[in-house]
């Protein structure tokens, strides 16, 4: 008992600690999941330390604690967070996401009924995923590094199982009012099976908004409609079976459609076939906006706009970064000017690239570039993603470098003696860039990342 209590008297001068923990992990999980067209709500709870040394005592039975470290790494949910999905057909997709953006601390745990019950129940019981995860360091400030080495269970199910599992913790994990009698288990048990009926009836309902969605003629209400539709359209160009899309920040691409008023099936529909399989790498939503951009490099304006409007309310420190905003202007005006070349040089000698933009494939059809200037403009293309997508921010010497190294290969085209390429690429210079230059660079937008 004096284990357990001195435990206990530690952790109450730590729950502010996994308190904090708990609510950085539920608002990076809430961000994403919005950015993702992933109805949710989700909530974080430190344990509460009367809860916390009765759950203790019980386990201590069987447990036989004998180091406070051990009571530690028994109890994983000091610090928890809840999702509870609308829809339980996107656990597979809240899976990825917790995957990448969290450390896993040990493999998901996967509840598929409740194990020894006293009652012999008809229903299946609790189903859920359960996480215990660290966050990335590289996802905290300065300030909040410490939170890195906290553990956090992040326990994912439908809104009703967790409504349910609550009601049945507490009455029979947590007998607070003693022992339940049968008819109240049997009730339980009824209780259950109304929730997994209930289950059932949210992915019938899911299914019927992605058919309603996929109506021709009807615009997007919003960016969950977006991503129903982006689900199912990009299932089919996945490779293998049982992988499932990436879909990335649909709220980005949602808002982007919005502006441009491209925002139906049937305008976005084209991107859908030249979307690749590897969406670890490159969402669906970061693929289709690359393909809008390649199309109109002039839409840049509009998507700087977006992403500015996006970003509201986050800190930086604008001495540090007015140098890197500005190298970031120079090198996506130097490549604006290589994708107008490109564009141009495709439509001149009647290629048909007009969603594949400066991929590779692209690049090897034009016959203008050998395999080493291939390699370096893909690796000019992996900075601008990053830069373009929030994905990380490059030093301002790898920024700069490539903006030069762009500009080398535009002159370079200049001194062509095809006279298609020296058309293309006059046309592409003349080009007013000085407008999305103020928007890249001048101002705090592309340059930071979420």
């Amino acid at each position: 008992m004096d284990l357990i209590n001195q435990f206990i008297g530690r952790y109450k001068k730590e729950f502010d600690f996994y308190e904090m923990a708990c609510r950085i992990v539920a608002q990076q999980l809430e961000t994403k999941l919005q950015a993702s067209g992933i109805r949710a709500i989700v909530t974080s709870r430190a344990k509460n330390p009367k809860r916390l040394a009765l759950k203790i005592k019980q386990r201590s039975v069987e447990k036989l604690y004998t180091t406070i470290d051990g009571i530690y790494d028994d109890i994983v949910d000091l610090a928890g967070v809840r999702v509870a999905l609308y829809f339980p057909g996107e656990r597979d997709e809240v899976d990825k996401l917790i995957k990448d953006q969290f450390v896993l601390a040990t493999p998901p745990k996967e509840f598929t009924g409740t194990s020894n019950p006293s009652y012999q129940k008809r229903f299946s019981g609790y189903w859920a995923t359960h996480y215990r995860v660290q966050i990335r360091d590289t996802s905290l400030n300065e300030a909040q590094q410490r939170y890195a080495d906290a553990r956090v269970e992040i326990q994912v199910a439908s809104v009703l199982m967790h409504a349910w599992s609550e009601v049945e913790h507490d009455l029979i994990y947590k007998p607070l009012q003693g022992t339940l009698s049968e008819e109240e288990l049997v009730i339980l048990d009824e209780l259950n099976g109304m929730v997994l009926v209930g289950e059932i009836a949210l992915e019938r309902l899911q299914k019927a908004i992605e058919v309603r969605v996929t109506k021709l003629g009807t615009p997007f209400g919003n960016h969950y409609e977006l991503s129903s539709y982006l689900f199912e359209a990009a299932k089919p160009l996945l490779k293998g079976e049982g992988l499932e899309p990436i879909l990335g920040e649909v709220d980005i691409l949602y808002s982007l459609l919005k502006k441009l008023d491209i925002a139906s099936p049937e305008d976005i529909s084209p991107y859908i076939s030249s979307l690749h399989s590897e969406t670890e790498k490159r969402s669906v939503a970061q693929q289709i906006i690359d393909q809008i951009l390649a199309a109109e490099p002039e839409r840049y304006t509009a998507f700087a706009e977006v992403r500015k409007e996006s970003d509201q309310g986050i800190i930086i420190d604008e001495s540090i970064n007015t140098a890197k905003n500005k190298a970031i202007g120079y090198f996506i005006s130097q490549w604006i000017c290589f994708e107008r070349f490109i564009h141009e040089i495709t439509i001149l000698r009647d290629i048909d690239s007009k969603f594949m933009g400066t991929s590779t494939r692209v690049l090897k059809k034009l016959n203008l570039f050998d395999e080493n200037l291939i390699g370096e403009l893909e690796y000019i293309r992996r900075i601008r993603n990053n830069l373009v997508h929030g994905v990380e921010t490059p030093d301002l010497a790898f920024i700069s470098s490539a903006g030069q190294s762009v500009e080398r290969i535009m002159k370079g085209l200049q001194d062509n003696t095809e006279e298609d390429v020296r058309m293309a690429v006059k046309k592409a210079l003349s080009s007013d860039t000085l407008s999305i230059w103020k928007h890249l660079g001048n101002e705090r937008t592309l340059a930071i990342s979420p």
